[in-house]
């Protein structure tokens, strides 16, 4: 069977951690096939974004033109958006081409504080991009911002997402990285209910960078899951063990973060390895 094709919108991420670059190693991690529109360049090392620069809006208008002509998208994903040019464009595209899935991961912010996207953008992504969404995927912080309400409480969590359903999206999950009340528990906000997703805590998360990307791969695997028949419930599960296992799986050898977005493949390879060593350890008699 063919992979289905993802787009991810996103930023580049000089050390591949975050935006497009993690969004790619996802999407393949997913058996899917990806292919990017780039908003930004940005300068990062593990910890922070040092520089940042959007890239032409129409660049960005280009980029969407050449995918949308020659690959059937099943899903797409946003992410950083660059600001107000780069998202207007973004928008422009998506209202055209309404893709079966879209997942929208508002980045207000990097991780370190790092302001990614103007007041004026943010109104834009409230206005024009949030109605297309099957689902926004904003943390604490963006939740409060689309909002406009503290969110401390899964109760707080809840009144947003309904906010922010109000603006015509499907469906909101609220990230709980940093809910004070019930610390790394996400909540599923839709017109029919809501449902818990009860914290996965993982130790090596708590090294500096380790949680940088995780957002994005979260949002990509969400896409990737849509995009190859799940239910939205069924998606987020799934992604959200995706990057709890990533979690637990670092990709450098000094054990600080990022997450490995490929450690499926990796430890199906080692697997290979020791099976085959076995083997010729032990052969099977004629």
């Amino acid at each position: 069977m063919a992979m289905k094709t993802v787009l991810t919108i996103a930023g580049a991420d000089s050390g591949a951690a975050a935006g497009a670059q993690a969004d790619v190693k996802t999407i393949a991690a997913h058996s899917a096939y990806a292919v990017t529109v780039l908003t930004a360049v940005t300068a990062q090392t593990r910890s922070s974004v040092t520089a940042s620069l959007p890239l032409p809006a129409a660049l960005v208008t280009a980029q969407f033109r050449a995918v949308f002509e020659d690959f059937d998208v099943a899903a797409v994903k946003s992410g950083m958006l660059g600001d107000m040019p780069q998202t207007m464009a973004v928008a422009e595209a998506l209202q055209a081409r309404q893709p079966p899935h879209y997942v929208l991961d508002p980045v207000l912010a990097a991780s370190d504080g790092h302001a990614l996207l103007s007041d004026e953008a943010v109104e834009v992504m409230r206005r024009e991009l949030v109605p297309l969404a099957e689902l926004v995927t904003p943390n604490v912080a963006e939740a409060e911002r689309l909002a406009g309400r503290e969110v401390r409480s899964l109760a707080d969590a809840s009144a947003a997402a309904q906010a922010i359903l109000a603006l015509g999206c499907r469906a909101v999950l609220v990230k709980g990285g940093h809910l004070e009340a019930a610390l790394g528990t996400d909540l599923l906000v839709t017109a029919d209910g809501e449902q818990v997703f009860a914290a996965e805590f993982v130790a090596s998360a708590a090294a500096p960078g380790a949680g940088r990307g995780t957002g994005c791969a979260l949002a990509a695997a969400i896409a990737c899951h849509l995009a190859q028949g799940r239910c939205l419930v069924e998606a987020v599960g799934a992604a959200k063990r995706y990057v709890a296992g990533g979690l637990r799986h670092p990709a450098l050898a000094d054990g600080i973060g990022p997450m490995d977005h490929l450690y499926k493949l990796r430890r199906h390879e080692l697997r290979r390895h020791k099976l085959r060593r076995h083997t010729l350890r032990h052969p099977t008699p004629p």
